[in-house]
C-alpha cells in the first residue's frame, strides 16, 4: 500500500522533532537518518467521530524492504469488540502491522461501534517496536483517542488558493473547521447584550449613516457626491469611520447602536463590496476582488429583543422588510442580499478559535485597506491571543510554564497579518515569530505557521501546525 499527500503538513509535524534528538552515544552505530515510523496527529475526538477514522503513520523515508510495527494499545473505561473494533485487530493489547516495501506510511482503521462513548473513555496507541535496519522510536510516538481537547496537529485550511475565496472558521479543541465562500453573506446581526449589526469586511463592505429616517425617500442622487468615499483603498483616513474596527470590538461597528427610539435610528448607504476574484493571478500574487457588488440602502430598528431590517435599492421608493432574531448560542445572525434570507456562517460562538480570512484594517494615516491572509482569533466568543518571539522562546520548548497571561490580547488581530511577508519578492513566512492562543474552555495552544504557499508557489496554502500546553 502506498500513502500519499497532497501537502506535507502532517508529515512535517509528525516529523518535527524526528532528527533533532539523534543519539550520539558511543552505542549508536547507526551511520545516515533512522527510519522512524511516528503518528501524524497526536489525539482525535471520539466525539468527532461518527463511524470510523483513519489513524495515520507516516514513514521518514519511503520503504526499501519489508518490516513490522508493534504498537501496544491501551483501553480505558471501553470494551473492544463492543464499543469499537480496529483493522487490524487488537491480539493480547498490541496491533502488528507490517512495513512494506516502496509505501511511506500506514494506516489503523478505527471503527466506533457505540455512540455513547463518555469523557471517561481514553484508548491510547503507542509504537513500541520497529523491526526494520537503523530504525529509532522518535517523534509523534503515542495517539489518543478520547473526548478531551486535541493535543494538536498540523492543519492545511482550505483558504482555496489565491482568489482566497473561503473564510475557514477553526476549532483548535475539536479539530473541524468550517468553511464557507466570503461573499454569501452581508450583515451579522450581533447576539449579545449590545444592539449592533456588522458588515462583511471581508469584501470590502462600508456603511454611511445618513441624515434619513424615511428609507423609501433616498434616492441615487441624494447620495452621488457620497459614494466614492464610502469604499475601501482609498487612502484617505477618513474612511475609517465607514468600516467595522478591524480589532473586533462589536461597539465599533460602522452602523451605530441600534436604539429603541425609531426616531434615532437613520437610513444607511451600504457599499456592497465585490465578488469573490475568479482571475489567475501569477505565482505569489492573489486576485481576491473580482466585480463590484453595487449598493443598497438599509434602516435598522428593534423588535422586541429582535432586529426589524428595511432594504432596498437605491432608487426604490418602497422597502422589503424582515425580522432577524438573535441567536444565543452563536456570536450574530447571518443575512444575505441574494437569498434575502439568514444563512449559517459561523460555527457557535464556543466552537471555534481562528479563522482564516480576507479582511479590511486599518493602515496609519491612509485609513482602511484589504488584507489577504488574514488570521483573526474569536474575540466575541472569548478567545484571546498574543505573540511571542523566537528570540525569547523557541516554539519546540516553549511549554504553559512559560505562558504569561499579561501578555493576552482581545484584539483579533494578535495574529492578523503578521504571520506572513508578503512584500519580499520571496512572499516568504515570518519564522521567528509563533503565538499563544486560550480557547473559549481555557485550553491553551501554541501555534506556528508552516507554509504560506503551495509548492507551486500560490498564495493562499496557509499551513501551520499547534499544540496544546500542559
Amino acid at each position: 500500500m502506498h500513502y500519499h499527500k497532497k501537502h506535507t503538513i502532517g508529515f512535517l509535524f509528525a516529523l518535527a522533532f524526528l532528527f533533532i534528538s539523534c543519539s550520539n552515544e558511543d552505542d549508536n552505530t547507526t551511520t545516515g537518518d533512522p527510519f522512524v515510523v511516528a503518528f501524524e496527529n497526536l489525539s482525535s475526538n471520539l466525539s468527532e467521530i461518527d463511524d470510523s477514522e483513519d489513524i495515520v503513520l507516516v514513514y521518514s523515508e519511503t520503504a526499501t524492504q519489508n518490516g513490522l510495527i508493534t504498537i501496544a494499545v491501551e483501553i480505558d473505561n471501553a470494551t473492544y469488540g463492543e464499543d469499537f473494533t480496529t483493522t487490524p485487530p487488537i491480539e493480547n493489547n498490541t496491533i502488528t502491522l507490517p512495513i512494506n516495501s516502496g509505501e511511506n506510511g500506514k494506516t489503523v482503521l478505527f471503527k466506533k461501534l457505540n455512540s455513547s462513548l463518555d469523557e471517561t473513555v481514553k484508548i491510547s496507541f503507542t509504537i513500541i517496536a520497529i523491526e526494520y535496519p537503523s530504525s529509532q522510536i522518535q517523534g509523534n510516538t503515542t495517539f489518543l483517542l478520547g473526548n478531551t481537547p486535541s493535543l494538536g496537529r498540523g492543519f492545511s485550511p482550505q483558504v482555496g488558493g489565491p482568489n482566497q475565496q473561503n473564510q475557514v472558521y477553526i476549532d483548535l479543541s475539536s479539530e473541524v473547521q468550517t468553511v464557507i465562500q466570503r461573499d454569501h453573506w452581508d450583515l451579522g446581526f450581533y447576539s449579545g447584550n449590545e444592539f449592533r449589526v456588522s458588515i462583511n469586511g471581508s469584501i470590502y463592505m462600508a456603511a454611511a449613516q445618513l441624515e434619513s429616517t424615511n428609507i423609501d425617500e433616498v434616492t441615487a442622487d441624494d447620495v452621488i457626491d457620497l459614494q466614492s468615499q464610502v469604499a475601501v483603498g482609498t487612502f484617505d483616513p477618513a474612511n475609517e469611520e465607514y468600516i467595522d474596527h478591524p480589532d473586533g470590538d462589536i461597539t465599533k461597528t460602522a452602523i451605530t447602536n441600534i436604539s429603541t427610539n425609531d426616531a434615532e435610528n437613520k437610513v444607511y448607504l451600504i457599499n456592497l463590496g465585490y465578488e469573490v476574484g475568479t482571475e489567475t493571478p501569477s505565482p505569489g500574487s492573489v486576485a481576491v476582488a473580482g466585480d463590484a457588488r453595487g449598493w443598497k440602502k438599509i434602516r435598522i430598528l428593534r423588535n422586541g429583543d429582535s432586529y426589524l431590517l428595511q432594504y432596498a435599492d437605491l432608487d426604490d421608493n418602497s422597502h422589503q422588510e424582515v425580522i432577524i432574531e438573535k441567536r444565543t448560542d452563536f456570536n450574530f445572525t447571518f443575512f444575505s442580499f441574494n437569498s434575502n434570507s439568514t444563512i449559517n456562517v459561523e460555527p457557535q460562538a464556543n466552537q471555534w478559535d481562528i479563522y482564516f480570512t480576507v479582511f479590511t484594517n486599518i493602515i496609519q494615516n491612509a485609513g482602511s485597506y484589504g488584507f489577504s491572509d488574514g488570521v483573526l482569533h474569536n474575540r466575541k466568543g472569548g478567545v484571546v491571543a498574543y505573540s511571542v518571539s523566537t528570540d525569547d522562546f523557541e516554539y519546540d520548548s516553549f511549554s504553559l510554564s512559560n505562558v504569561n497571561s499579561g501578555d493576552f490580547q482581545q484584539d483579533q488581530r494578535a495574529i492578523g497579518s503578521s504571520w506572513r511577508d508578503v512584500i519580499s519578492d520571496d512572499k516568504v513566512l515570518v519564522d521567528n515569530i509563533f503565538y499563544v492562543i486560550k480557547d473559549p474552555n481555557g485550553n491553551i495552544y501554541k501555534l506556528k505557521f508552516t507554509a504560506l504557499l503551495s509548492e507551486s508557489g500560490e498564495r493562499g496554502y496557509p499551513e501551520f501546525k499547534y499544540r496544546l500546553l500542559q
